[in-house]
This record gives C-alpha cells, structure tokens and sequence, in this order.
C-alpha cells in the first residue's frame, strides 16, 4: 500500500481530509429546494469527486436546460459558508497521519476539484492548513478528476516523481484521477463504497486513514 521510496502524500480534501460530504450533502438539497427543484440520492452521489464544471451539465442533464445553475450554486455557497462557519471536522485518522507525515517530513499536497478559497478556509478553521506543501485545485488544471492533471500538478509541486507518489481519496473519479496518474492509490470511503472496477485501481482499500498511519508506521520497523 505504501509506495517504496515515497516521496510525498497526496490528498484529495473532501470526504479524504475533511467530513464535509455530510455537509454538502445538506447543502445540496436544500439549494435544490430553494430554486424549486428536488435533489435526487443518486444525482448527489454521481457528483461526488467531480468539479463544478461537470456536475453543472449533470444537472441540467437531470432537470433540464432550464435548471438555474447559477442560482443553485449561489445558494450552496451560502450553505456551506454558514454550515462550516465553525469549522468542519476532519475525517478519522487525518489528524494522525498528517503529524506523522511532518515528523517524517514527506511532503504533503492536496489536490481538490474545490477552490482555492474553500481549501485554505476549510484547512485553516480545521487548524491543519500548515501541515500541506501545495495546493492543486480545479482552477490550476485543464482537465479535473477524472483525468489524471490534478494529481500529476501536485507531484510536480512538491518536485515527486508520480510513482513514488501515495494518493488518498474517497471518491471514484479521485481513484481514477490519482490512478490514471500511476500513484499508488488508497481510498478510504464515506459516500461511495468500491466497486470491482474502482478496488482494481486502488492498491488499497482502508476504513479510516489510521489505517494508512499504521501502515507507514511499520515500514519503518
């Protein structure tokens, strides 16, 4: 699972370092309710992991051309800035293996289809923004997750070789991403649980990153 040598730690941010899934998932609804429309279970799952420029067409692909997206963004935005005013906690396990990882000083990335915004918002109240290296957002690539740019950009930042690279995600199209880049790819899930296509990508399946922290804790035994 865990790449020799490794050169650096890439993460994905939402639903990987932060719990915000449940947040957003809130959010997402409620937008829907204000500009008159009902959010489906499975619309919300098809969108997690993917930027806001492909989750626009799935939902005019669902509702129809005359879904207001800029509307129903406008109130996510607000959503989540009043959900997460406070700070949104980190997954299990985040917390362990980013201290770690700074004690071993193996550089650490995120790489998000979020803006630069809410990734230095959301790490910053969660106290854990010091502990990343570099930030790789949508904004920074032309092609998000699924393809292989967000990750490939991070290790290039933190001056990595790829394969010498462990990608942490929960999402499917993050696994593809981190994957298609020819990192070492660990996810451990919230949402969406693997399927056969997504655990032969992954080099492992955890339920938590304490498990990611155990594991590089024995390789140097």
């Amino acid at each position: 699972m865990i790449p020799d040598p490794l050169h650096a730690v890439i993460f994905d941010l939402d639903g990987t370092v932060l719990d915000t899934e449940r947040v957003f998932h809130g959010v997402m609804f409620e937008a829907c309710r204000e500009v008159g429309h009902v959010m489906t279970q499975d619309l919300f799952l098809s969108m997690i992991g993917s930027p806001r420029d492909a989750n626009a067409r799935r939902l005019l692909d669902h509702f129809g051309p005359a879904f207001p997206v800029d509307a129903y963004y406008d109130a996510c935005g607000r959503g989540f800035e009043i959900a997460g005013a406070e700070g949104v906690p980190l997954r299990p396990g985040a917390r362990r293996l980013l201290e770690l990882l700074a004690a071993r000083r193996i550089p650490r990335a995120i790489a998000t289809s979020s803006t630069l915004e809410h990734v230095r918002g959301s790490l910053g109240r969660a106290g854990v923004l010091h502990h990343f290296d570099a930030i790789v957002t949508r904004a920074d690539v032309a092609r998000g997750k699924p393809h292989p740019d967000t990750f490939l950009l991070a290790a290039e930042r933190l001056g990595a070789q790829p394969g010498c690279c462990l990608a942490l995600e929960d999402s499917f199209n993050g696994v593809r991403s981190a994957a298609a880049a020819g990192m070492a790819t660990v996810m451990a899930p919230d949402f969406l649980q693997p399927d056969a296509e997504i655990r032969a990508l992954c080099a492992g399946v955890v339920e938590s990153l304490d498990e990611v922290a155990e594991a590089l804790e024995r390789t140097a035994r």
